[in-house]
Formats: C-alpha cells, structure tokens, sequence
C-alpha cells in the first residue's frame, strides 16, 4: 500500500479537559470509534473505518498517536529504516505518557475519559441507540473501559495488547479499573455482549488474558481466536493484527470471517439489524 491522505474523511476537532485532538469522521448512522493501533492511523485502519462506515454507522478516528495520520507503517512503503523509525518515535512517547498505562494491572488508562466523552458527543451528534467502539492492540482494551458508560453498546476488543505481558499477573491482566469491570459485568448481565479477538499464538495477547475476559464476563464475551496460519502471510511482522494488516480480504478467508462478525456486531447493536 501506499500512504492514504484520509481526503474521504471529514477532519474535526474534538477537546474534553483541556485536551484537543484530531478526528476523521465518515459516514452516516450510530457512531463508531475507531481506534487505531501502533503506530497510528494507518491506511488499512482507515480502510477498517470505512468498512464500517460501509454499513451504514459512522466512523470516527481519533489521532491518538502517531505522527502523520495516514502513513502506512510498512517497511516496502518507505524502507525498513524508516519504518523502525517511525514506531520508536510513536512508541517512546506513548511509554513515558501519563495519559495510557503500559505496565500497571487494575488500572483504565486515563485516555479512557476523554474517549468517553468523545463518544457520548458523537452519540448526540449521530443519533442512534447509541455507540460502538473497537480498539487494537495498544487501544484493544479500551473499548471495554468505555463500556462502562451506558451509551457503549458495541464494544470490540482486537487484539488488546495492554498491560505489556512481562509477569504472570500482567499476562492475565485486562486495562480496566476494578470499579469499571464491575460496571462492565453488570452490563454484561443485563445484556451487553463484548467481542474479543486474536490469534492464538501472539505473544502480546495472551490466552490468559482471555481467559480472564471469559471468568469475568461469562457468556457475554464472545473470544474469536485465529491459527497463526490464516494470516496474510505478506505481513511484515507476526500474526497480530486481525482486522487490519493481518488481513487477506477474500470470501472465506477467517480474517475475513471475522470482520465480518464485528460489523454484524454492530448492526445487531447499533442498526437493529442481522
């Protein structure tokens, strides 16, 4: 792929506490946050967002992270010097910022109210029952910390990669408040249903980490876990990413399958329809 200059997007503001950020917003419908992984909004994440957008939701990416919003991260797009580069300087900042938790278990990242606040916005905005939500890899878990707030309904967890997996306890961790999860069960009791979804031998997301997903929320967390082998084996890094860059965007291909269970997600929550 080559660099995706997002000019299908509308771009917009968005400020909670002080804090402005960027956002692309597309469609029309119930609103979707999008959230992107490491290193940022990359071409095959917008491409993600328009999928949704596709079904008749609105997309909505925040800039999180990253420093050009568009910019494919492969190495055959710019060189692998380039490349490495380019995820340090995304990585090194996110390590040191106070605003997301790497390490620490029992705990939201502090980004979570301000994604909160986006959603509840863009909920007024967009109309609907409410609001989805999907994070990957450094934002997987986000989606359920936010489900906390009730306006949450469709909260997809694509390869959630925090806290970083160095200890037992880390392993088996999830980035969410002990207050919030408790929040979050009582949802699941009552009717929310959480997707999660990784491949089977990815190291950042352990199975561990899904089986605590499984104790805590029961039924309502539905796990959609792939063999390494149906990745794109064009990737330039190990199965990891599902619905973006790991992808082999065919008929009958898993990946594939699975996206398609994520938007099904979202129109059984968000459009009432199958």
């Amino acid at each position: 792929m080559i660099d995706d200059e997002l000019r299908d997007f509308e771009r917009a503001t968005f400020t909670h506490d002080g804090k402005t950020r960027t956002i692309y917003r597309q469609g029309v419908g119930p609103a979707v946050i999008v959230m992107a992984e490491i290193p940022g909004i990359s071409p095959k994440v917008a491409d993600f967002a328009r999928m949704v957008a596709g079904i008749g939701c609105t997309a909505v990416m925040p800039h999180l992270f990253g420093a050009q919003p568009g910019r494919d991260p492969n190495p055959s797009a710019h060189g692998m010097a380039a490349a490495g580069a380019y995820a340090a300087q995304t990585m090194i900042p996110l390590c040191v910022s106070r605003e997301f938790t790497v390490m620490a278990t029992g705990k939201s990242s502090p980004v979570i109210d301000w994604l909160r606040a986006l959603a509840a916005t863009e909920h007024e905005r967009c109309g609907g029952p409410g609001v989805g939500a999907v994070g990957m890899c450094f934002t997987g878990g986000f989606a359920l910390a936010m489900a906390a707030d009730d306006r949450l309904l469709a909260p997809v967890l694509s390869q959630p990669s925090l806290p970083l997996g160095l200890t037992r306890k880390q392993r088996a961790a999830i980035d969410i408040s002990p207050d919030e999860l408790a929040t979050v069960k009582k949802r699941c009791a009552e009717g929310l249903e959480v997707l999660g979804l990784r491949f089977t031998g990815d190291r950042l997301v352990p199975k561990e980490r899904f089986a605590t997903l499984r104790r805590e929320l029961g039924d309502a967390f539905i796990a959609i876990e792939l063999d390494d082998a149906d990745a794109n084996p064009d990737a330039a890094l190990k199965p990891h990413s599902v619905l973006t860059e790991h992808l082999i965007d065919e008929p009958g291909q898993p990946t594939r399958d699975a996206v398609d269970q994520v938007l099904a997600h979202f129109r059984r929550r968000l459009l009432n329809r199958v």
